[in-house]
């Protein structure tokens, strides 16, 4: 697919959200006008991860008014990762994407992923010139080299909230972490199964509204706990 070129038979778009009501809205519309454009039919999935503000009532509204537009809401807080496997599960198009809820990717640079999906199973984005504080810069680093030392997982940018996969990559595909570590997960899974995988450049704007919850003690924690998890299950422990 060339820019200009024809649309894709289905998309699905899926965005966790938690606190995002001042973002929310625009959000969704930015994630229509791209289905609209790169699909002959779309859907936009939000999952709402138990927010304690307006942001399910918000995507309640833009759904009455675009029925492509579907709200899954988690009844408490579970985490990044239980949100993102929910509206992985309940993807129904062939190609699926996800992306952040905050605003931080154009998300118009979905067509350049789309561009590169007939070439392997999985389209990762990198994100150039990253808009974070230096602290979650440093702590990316570290734990991408933790990932690569444990398990060989060769990624620029595993946390890049930013990937396009066929769909039948994440059918039957268990997902048991429920916080950060999903993202590692999932392309773990997908390389134990085969399935290829490529990366592009993706633009990154500084987040302007919310609070991120990556640096969390307890999210890193989680995602610690879910890691070792994992690596006891692949390498075969009880």
């Amino acid at each position: 697919m060339t820019a200009g070129g024809p649309r894709r038979p289905g998309l699905s778009i899926v965005m966790p959200a938690y606190n995002e009501e001042a973002t929310i809205v625009r959000a969704i519309r930015s994630a229509a006008a791209a289905g609209e454009g790169l699909a002959e039919t779309y859907e936009v999935i939000i999952v709402d991860d138990g927010s304690r503000d307006r942001t399910a009532e918000c995507v309640e509204a833009e759904a009455r008014a675009n029925p492509r537009v579907r709200l899954v809401r988690l009844p408490q807080n579970r985490g990044f990762g239980a949100a993102l496997k929910t509206g992985l599960k309940a993807a129904g198009m062939p190609l699926v994407f996800y992306t952040d809820s905050d605003m931080q990717f154009d998300l118009e640079q979905i067509r350049a992923l789309l561009e590169r999906i007939d070439g392997c199973a999985i389209v990762v984005g990198y994100r150039v010139n990253r808009q974070d504080h230096w602290m979650r810069k440093v702590n990316a680093w570290a734990w991408a080299r933790l990932q690569r030392v444990l398990f060989g997982l060769r990624v620029r940018d595993i946390d890049c909230g930013f990937k396009l996969f066929r769909r039948e990559v994440l059918q039957d595909m268990p997902m048991r972490s429920e916080g950060a570590f999903i993202s590692t997960e999932i392309l773990l899974r997908a390389r134990a199964r085969g399935h290829a995988l490529c990366e592009i450049p993706v633009r990154h704007y500084p987040r302007t509204a919310g609070s991120p919850t990556g640096a969390n003690l307890g999210v890193i924690a989680r995602a610690f706990r879910e890691l070792w998890a994992l690596r006891r299950e692949l390498r075969g422990a009880p």
